[in-house]
């Protein structure tokens, strides 16, 4: 038995040895690449970046090589990051001349992507061939858009506060947060309030999100094939739905799916993490409480809150705006070189792809001094210099749902705060999570009506 094992151990490792040599020379043959490594071949650096905090990837390596630019492999692509204010400028000026999105393997399964034919497509522009679709999205997602929905996002959430808040001592926020706001999407984007339907869907999108930039490994128990029946899941209902308003197009379900995680996972972070920061800091919640209580006396007790309100609640947003800075809801986006191209003394050759982490800065003392102070003070007046803090991204592509995001943020803020104090019970929560954070233990409260 000994000897069988020998030969064949001495040739798995010939062939690691002669893989990874075809594999630094296929991918490592371009001059002036910029400093890192490629890792095992392969895998590369996948099993770092999906099992680590990605800023936690992040911060090895640009200490390590680069506070702007170095290489790795992951997902089994040649992949350059690219990070700061610099980085964030570069790419935002230079799609789709340079640079055009990509997407993972998985994240194409997840969405019914076609290799080849699926260029992207601009949302208003695909939603406009279909006829009488319940999502019409010419304008919707722009600030007038939005702001034609804002009674029932209003209505929704104080239904929810009254059902699930008042009443109660303690409430664990994030999950009450996420059937909220994904309630909020199947309203704004598939005219349906359900919140028991909500409530069923939390997890199964849940582990939609997970399966995004996972490893497209398709065995029982593994994240992408959870994400593989969610995705499912979430179909059907999405399906069941539109079917019923003349709308029959496998294509809009998964883009509405698509748009339904987008704001689903960036704003129930927001609003739980804000809840957080508010809960610990009297000072925050004064200032916050005084801001929405005079927005509340000037609209009157009968009116909803109008553009004019929204646009009042600049402490709010700068809190809001905090809150992201050190709790980036949105995972880095790739980019794929669609011509060789120079960034400072480095070559990106054409066909890597680009990892861009827009929220690389944020912890930069460079440019957030005491990074690790929540100081909403940084957003006010000029605000941060250009391109150190680009949570939306920016560009062409600059994040079509910031106007939604915004205006949902402020309302339930509004809300909540015009009716409630109150306290973090585990102020040193464990954050965990590694493409988003998440509180671990679902960041119980004690609520004070007030």
């Amino acid at each position: 038995m000994e000897f069988f094992w020998q030969p064949v151990l001495l040739l798995f490792v010939i062939f690691l040895a002669s893989s990874y040599f075809v594999h630094q020379r296929k991918i490592g043959g371009t001059k002036n690449l910029p400093p890192g490594s490629l890792g095992w071949p392969l895998v590369g650096e996948t099993l770092q970046f999906i099992c680590e905090k990605y800023e936690n990837f992040f911060r090895k390596r640009m200490k390590k090589y680069s506070s702007e630019v170095f290489k790795t492999s992951i997902l089994e692509e040649p992949t350059i990051v690219f990070c700061g204010p610099d980085a964030n400028k570069h790419i935002s000026a230079n799609e789709p001349k340079l640079v055009k999105v990509w997407y993972p393997k998985s994240q194409i399964s997840l969405f019914n992507m076609h290799l080849g034919k699926y260029q992207s497509p601009n949302p208003s522009t695909e939603m406009k061939k279909v006829t009488n679709s319940p999502v019409r999205m010419m304008g919707l997602l722009k600030p007038e858009g939005v702001m034609k929905h804002l009674g029932k996002i209003e209505s929704i959430t104080k239904q929810h506060i009254r059902t699930q808040w008042e009443g109660k001592e303690e409430v664990k926020v994030f999950m009450l947060v996420k059937a909220l706001v994904l309630n909020l999407s199947c309203q704004f984007f598939l005219g349906l309030d359900d919140p028991d339907l909500a409530s069923k869907l939390v997890v199964k999108f849940d582990h939609l999100q997970h399966g995004v930039q996972s490893v497209p490994v398709n065995f029982p128990g593994t994240t992408y094939n959870r994400a593989l029946k969610a995705a499912a899941t979430i179909r059907e209902e999405i399906q069941l739905i539109i079917k019923e308003k003349s709308v029959s197009n496998v294509d809009i379900y998964s883009m509405i799916m698509g748009l339904m995680l987008a704001s689903y996972m960036s704003v129930s972070n927001v609003i739980t993490f804000m809840i957080k920061h508010i809960g610990q800091r009297p000072d925050i919640y004064q200032k916050i409480a005084s801001e929405q209580t005079e927005i509340s006396r000037s609209r009157g007790s009968c009116k909803t809150l109008d553009w004019e309100s929204i646009q009042k609640m600049k402490y709010t947003w700068a809190v809001a705006q905090e809150t992201m800075r050190l709790h980036p809801p949105t995972p880095s986006p790739f980019r794929e070189a669609v011509a060789d191209f120079t960034f400072g003394a480095f070559t990106i050759p054409k066909g890597w792809k680009i990892l861009w982490a827009v929220n690389a800065a944020n912890m930069s003392p460079e440019y957030f001094p005491d990074p690790e102070n929540f100081d909403p003070s940084r957003f006010e007046g000029n605000g941060p210099a250009p391109y150190t803090f680009v949570p939306f991204g920016g560009g062409p592509r600059t994040c079509p749902g910031k106007d939604y995001a915004r205006i949902v943020i402020l309302t339930v803020i509004h809300n909540l705060v015009t009716k409630f104090k109150w306290e973090v019970l585990f102020p040193d929560e464990k954050i965990t999570g590694t493409m988003l954070p998440i509180p671990a233990k679902g960041l119980p409260i004690r609520l004070h009506p007030i």
